[in-house]
């Protein structure tokens, strides 16, 4: 079986794919490795995939309707998990079009080629972003939806183009809204990573909204289960469907960061006022998805984080010589 992951030197693209590779799947792996954060992250992400003869990696953006249609013609794909796109809520305020570009443009060229190419089915990033200021929590997949910046209105809109494809040309696509995914291996610019890494590099950690956030934190290795069992469960998936990819326990800012200084992870720390496109809390219902999967063994999150913690310490710290 060959698959196909868009965003491969990405945070979940990179641990999905070393997770199948594991299991001897044959991966095709596709990214731009733009430089929204560190790209000798993404090139050590990319060196531990390539140990394994089953990876095939193309440099490529979504953007380059030729090169993507190459790529298709050139394997025969099954299966696709698109983690691509341009990431990042704040950053989307002053750089809308690479909103735009990536996350749509992007977007539309793979599911051209998914139709073109009878793809069994693709899974795709959505995000609980575009659940906005909806307040009803635990929040469900039949909730409304607000988006509150373009990058929470581009997932929505991949939500809507997903839809159409399904309606009109039968395509068969499952969008899966990601709550806030840490672990080893993360994004250094999201939360966990970021408090850890202003530790270490003697950095001033700037704790949005005074610490008084609270996010559905989901451990990246329940993520790649879960995405694991849905491709081997994919045949009773509808057609067209949006799951909530989430641990359904939200946990306040403030108490990550107090476990974390009794590991002795204890940045000088600046709090500031709530951000702009910023909002207070996620909170997500994963019981449809569990429905589905039959999954009962999300991870305990302070296990999760010191584990996050330790895979820094041994693969992000310069070792003098």
């Amino acid at each position: 079986m060959k698959i196909l992951i868009t965003g491969v030197a990405g945070f979940i693209g990179f641990s999905f794919a070393k997770y199948l590779l594991e299991k001897k799947y044959i991966i095709i792996g596709l990214d731009n490795l733009n430089d929204y954060y560190d790209v000798n992250l993404k090139k050590k992400r990319l060196k531990q995939l390539s140990k394994s003869n089953n990876f095939k990696f193309y440099k490529a953006d979504l953007t380059e309707k030729n090169k993507i249609e190459k790529i298709f013609k050139n394997n025969k794909i099954d299966f696709i998990f698109h983690f691509a796109a341009q990431a990042g809520v704040r950053h989307s305020i002053d750089h809308p079009r690479k909103y735009i570009d990536s996350n749509i443009l992007g977007f539309y060229n793979l599911i051209e080629n998914v139709k073109k190419h009878n793809i069994k089915r693709l899974f795709y990033a959505s995000s609980s972003s575009v659940y906005g200021e909806n307040k009803n929590f635990p929040l469900n997949e039949k909730e409304n939806i607000f988006p509150k910046n373009i990058y929470a209105l581009s997932k929505k809109i991949n939500e809507e183009i997903g839809f159409i494809f399904n309606k009109y040309y039968n395509t068969k696509l499952t969008g899966l809204r990601f709550f806030t995914v840490y672990g080893e291996w993360g994004r250094p610019d999201m939360m966990m990573m970021k408090y850890i890494d202003c530790f270490y590099k003697k950095k001033l950690f700037y704790l949005n909204n005074y610490g008084n956030h609270s996010r559905d934190f989901t451990y990246i290795g329940d993520v790649v289960n879960i995405l694991y069992l849905l491709l081997k469960k994919q045949k009773k998936l509808k057609d067209f469907d949006l799951l909530n990819i989430c641990s359904n326990q939200p946990i306040n800012l403030k108490k990550i960061i107090s476990f974390m200084k009794k590991k002795k992870i204890n940045p000088k720390i600046k709090k500031i006022s709530l951000q702009k496109a910023d909002i207070l809390k996620t909170h997500g219902d994963n019981q449809k998805l569990l429905k589905i999967i039959k999954y009962n063994k999300f991870s305990n999150w302070q296990n999760s984080v010191e584990k996050t913690i330790i895979w820094y310490q041994k693969n992000m710290i310069k070792k003098s010589k």
